[in-house]
């Protein structure tokens, strides 16, 4: 009780609304407000006119909480109500706030038991709620971080039990949130230590790894090994990526980690091609690499892990081996060689589809080991076997040549070489072999000797015809002068105008083999020398050689080698058309160039023939008649006519007569 003595009731009560603690009294059930300390009004945020006025019309923003119904009960009931970390919304400085509040509202009874005022105390702990709400987030932070770093982190989830506990008894003591802020900063130095581990684990590593942080993958952790990857140093630390590595912003790495942070998935890059600036110099590197999202709490990415290796060694031996393999390949096909594996056990073989052609067999077609010496001559089997059986026992190479009947009757020569393979217990098991057809060779082979063989006898006939001249020409010395002299006079003249013939076509055969016949090239009228040539036919009086054409082309070419073509094709037409009486001799111009054709009207050659006429020591058995030369005549034309930069041919129908013809530049 108060003594009158020492203070007045006012200004006891006024000292009393100094004091700190929020008070207000209310009375009525309208709860107008009686009271209320300089405490109560700045938490409501307002001055001493709401002194007087209803609880609703001084608190307008209490509307649609519950104080004011609470306040009634409390008037109607008479029973005080004690609140705990309660929320309310309060517009202070004009503005709606969110406060907690511990607060009590007591019933003053007067003496018939009856609601006279309520006193009201408040004490506000917003802090202290923040200060939980704070713990609670840091504790989810925490926890989330904990289920990354698992494998890092045992101390962590001590401390974490630890942080549980402190958490429940904050929720009843006060006092107990400076020993959890002791807490807090020990799991904050775990965390330190675990992200320092963190740094460590990336950091030596040995492989490449670094971690990018934000939405600009700025670059917060980086090992030595993708530094070299990189061909950086650490001076890119702290840099956003596209800064640190320029030469990126064209590829599409930069999306990718885009994609990556948005969707927060993984993405695995295998064998990806990347440019790189290495010593200043743009360099290939391929790698297999992962891009890792690490998120926070939310589940939102907040950095990426790269994990990284370089196989661009693997890359590029690979790519080595296909390129040799293509060559070999290449070279396969552009020689025509034939390649196969044969296990000697099945008889399976893996061949490529020149090998089967040279059998006769088509690219898609099976082809076994027995297939190939049954397409062998029988007389050479033994003989090919035995020597891939000593092949095998000596680990040596064998090479030989066979003739093969392909299933369409024609006759083919195979030169086939190979090697055995050995399994691990050094038995032979497989043999790589490989066949190139040879049967143009062959042939070639064929057709050296027959012309050797009719060189030799084409040169003896006229020398054993003149050396027989010469011995009567001697006998018949000292005898007078006769017909008979005369006769063999013009007979060693014809056997040694063959001999010269023959002897000029070796030796042009011998230049052109050396790339050594030569070109003289005039102007000339060609009308004028084709009207000059091949007068020996003429005087023989037997053929009509007529010219059709421009009277005035003129070319730059050797005269004398054009003039001898122009002869070797009259010459033919008279060897194989004799029935032709008429020989035409056609000058066509034809844009820049001039074509030279001769017709005849013989018989006509077989067209099978016709795509061999200009090649070396070919003859022409010509309805089974026999005809004196080397087979050389048309190849050295076709040779002077390159030589000129022009085209040679031959046209037949069987029956009407052949023309030959050849082009050159105007």
């Amino acid at each position: 009780m108060n003594s009158p003595d020492y203070i007045a009731p006012e200004q006891l009560l006024s000292i009393l609304f100094k004091s700190p603690n929020a008070t207000a009294v209310y009375t009525g059930e309208d709860i107008t407000i009686v009271s209320a300390n300089e405490a109560m009004l700045a938490f409501w945020g307002k001055d001493k006119s709401v002194i007087g006025n209803n609880f609703f019309d001084a608190l307008p923003e209490l509307s649609g909480q519950p104080f004011l119904d609470i306040l009634k009960q409390v008037w109607n009931s008479g029973e005080t109500y004690i609140a705990k970390d309660y929320p309310a919304i309060l517009k202070v400085d004009g503005i709606l706030q969110n406060f907690y509040f511990d607060f009590e509202y007591k019933a003053i009874l007067n003496e018939q038991g009856k609601t006279s005022y309520i006193l009201h105390t408040a004490s506000e702990v917003s802090e202290k709620m923040e200060a939980r709400k704070m713990v609670k987030e840091k504790s989810k932070a925490e926890q989330q971080l904990t289920k990354d770093l698992v494998d890092l982190n045992e101390e962590y989830l001590v401390a974490n039990e630890e942080l549980l506990l402190i958490n429940d008894k904050l929720e009843t003591v006060n006092k107990e949130l400076v020993y959890f802020k002791n807490q807090l900063q020990e799991v904050n130095n775990t965390l330190l230590e675990s992200e320092n581990r963190f740094r460590s684990l990336v950091e030596y590593s040995p492989v490449a790894m670094a971690s990018l942080k934000g939405e600009n993958f700025t670059v917060d952790v980086v090992n030595e090994a993708i530094l070299q990857i990189w061909g950086k140093d650490r001076s890119v630390v702290g840099l956003p990526l596209h800064k640190a590595l320029p030469e990126i912003e064209t590829q599409p790495f930069l999306g990718i980690l885009k994609e990556v942070y948005e969707s927060g998935k993984n993405f695995y890059g295998q064998e990806l091609k990347v440019k790189l600036l290495v010593d200043e110099k743009l360099t290939d590197r391929y790698l297999n690499f992962v891009y890792k999202p690490i998120s926070d709490s939310e589940g939102k990415t907040t950095a990426i892990l790269v994990v990284a290796s370089d196989v661009t060694d693997q890359v590029n031996a690979r790519e080595t081996v296909l390129e040799m393999n293509t060559r070999l390949q290449i070279a396969l096909d552009a020689s025509s060689l034939g390649s196969t594996e044969v296990d000697l056990a099945t008889g399976i073989m893996q061949s490529n589809p020149q090998f089967k052609r040279n059998f006769g067999f088509s690219d898609d077609e099976e082809f076994a080991y027995s297939d190939l010496f049954e397409a062998m001559l029988p007389e050479h089997r033994e003989r090919v076997r035995g020597l891939v059986q000593e092949a095998i026992r000596t680990n040596g190479i064998y090479k030989t040549e066979y003739p093969v009947k392909w299933r369409d009757g024609s006759l083919h020569w195979i030169q086939a070489h190979g090697r055995p393979r050995y399994d691990k217990n050094g038995k032979g098991d497989r043999m790589v072999g490989m066949t190139a057809d040879i049967t143009d060779k062959k042939l070639f082979e064929q057709r050296k000797d027959d012309f050797l063989s009719i060189a030799s006898h084409e040169l003896k006939t006229p020398i054993t015809s003149l050396k027989a001249s010469l011995q009567l020409l001697d006998r018949m010395k000292n005898k007078p002068f006769s017909e008979t002299h005369v006769r063999l006079i013009e007979q060693s003249g014809k056997s040694v105008e063959k001999v010269v013939v023959l002897i000029d076509d070796l030796l042009n055969m011998s230049r052109m083999s050396e790339d050594q016949l030569r070109l003289e090239k005039t102007k000339f009228n060609l009308y004028d020398m084709l009207s000059m040539t091949c007068n020996h036919v003429r005087m023989e009086g037997k053929y009509d050689l007529i010219i059709e054409g421009d009277k005035n082309l003129e070319l730059y070419a050797d005269e004398h080698r054009i003039d001898q073509v122009v002869i070797n094709f009259v010459n033919n037409a008279v060897k194989y058309a004799p029935e032709s009486k008429e020989i035409h001799i056609i000058i066509e111009p034809q844009g820049n160039q001039v074509k030279v054709s001769v017709k005849d009207f013989g018989n006509g050659i077989d067209a099978k023939i016709l795509p061999h006429l200009f090649d070396r020591y070919f003859r022409v058995d010509h309805s089974g008649k026999a005809y004196s030369g080397l087979g050389l005549g048309l190849y050295i034309c076709s040779e002077i006519i390159r030589k000129h930069e022009g085209k040679i041919g031959a046209e037949s129908t069987i029956g009407e007569g052949s023309t030959f013809w050849f082009t050159l530049p105007v």
